[in-house]
């Protein structure tokens, strides 16, 4: 536990984030319960568990219901009322749930689903944080610079020499391979190595792929000190993370975006790269590692 205090200190003093914890007044526990959802991956059960202890902090009564599986069934769950809140990524607001062309503009993304989920659903985007979990490929430094590869472009001009690893579906998804082969032309693989998205990065290092489907947050990249390819032509949109409210649960706790937005600025790529290899790599509990980087953070009480 000390070891990981004084990495939490680290990591919290390379962002700059030393902050105070906010005054909230004694008023915020007066309306209804709120209730926290999540969806169903490591990041999304640490994020869902701040805003969590962060609202309780902040003297609200919590209902935790993380977990609850993929974008439609928490997209289901704020339509219904179930949920009053739960984290959501622009990317996916964009593309899943919207349905809207592709932008790689962070600002233009944002105003969009802001305007959409206002209009279509009474819901209200809080403030995004600056990390972003978008789609990329990495590769280990060594192998890159053996190829010489930075980039998709340098990726996809050598690909028929490249084996690429990652999930089924990256293979088949408009936002996945195809996608990459339509932007970045029409290039064949020497193989496409399909496995279960939890051993992607163990393939990579131990030599069975040259290349792997990643996620800008995945704690493996700063564990592994691996390189993200440069989307060169803007292929993938951005994916910051934000807290998405119910309109009538805003207006029946109007602290919960003083609360939250409190939250955001810390959540860096740096920052979630870490804390969800403490889940992946060191097996520990989203809701202790949640707990413990708002501790050290100064939002959280001991």
């Amino acid at each position: 536990m000390k070891r990981s205090r004084r990495w939490f200190t680290q990591v919290l003093l390379g962002a700059g984030a030393a902050v105070a914890i906010a005054a909230c007044g004694s008023g915020n526990g007066g309306g209804e319960v709120v209730s926290v959802g999540s969806k169903d991956f490591t990041e999304q059960l640490i994020i869902g568990e701040m805003y969590a202890l962060v609202l309780e902090e902040a003297g609200f009564t919590v209902e935790r219901k993380l977990n609850l599986g993929g974008t439609p069934v928490a997209q289901a769950a704020m339509e219904s009322g179930e949920i009053d809140l739960y984290p959501e990524y622009t990317g996916t607001g964009l593309l899943t749930v919207l349905k809207l062309p592709v932008s790689s503009d962070q600002e233009a993304v944002y105003n969009t689903v802001s305007e959409a989920y206002r209009e279509q659903f009474n819901m209200v985007w809080l403030d995004p944080s600056p990390m972003n979990n978008t789609q990329a490929l990495a590769m280990t430094e060594d192998k890159a610079q053996a190829l010489n590869i930075s980039s998709i472009s340098d990726f996809a001009a050598k690909a028929d020499q490249l084996v690429l690893i990652g999930p089924p579906e990256f293979e088949v998804r408009e936002d996945g391979l195809p996608g990459i082969q339509e932007a970045y032309g029409n290039f064949t693989l020497q193989e496409y190595k399909a496995v279960d998205a939890g051993l992607r990065y163990r393939g990579l290092v131990d030599g069975q792929a040259d290349v792997a489907v990643a996620f800008g947050t995945d704690g493996e990249i700063s564990a592994f000190n691996l390189l993200l390819l440069e989307d060169d032509r803007n292929l993938f949109p951005p994916y910051q993370v934000a807290p998405v409210v119910r309109q009538e649960a805003l207006d029946a706790n109007p602290g919960i975006a003083d609360a939250l937005n409190e939250l955001s600025p810390l959540l860096n790529d740096g920052v979630m790269q870490q804390l969800n290899y403490e889940v992946s790599g060191n097996q520990r509990e989203p809701a202790e590692v949640a707990r413990e980087f708002l501790v050290n953070a100064g939002l959280l009480s001991e």
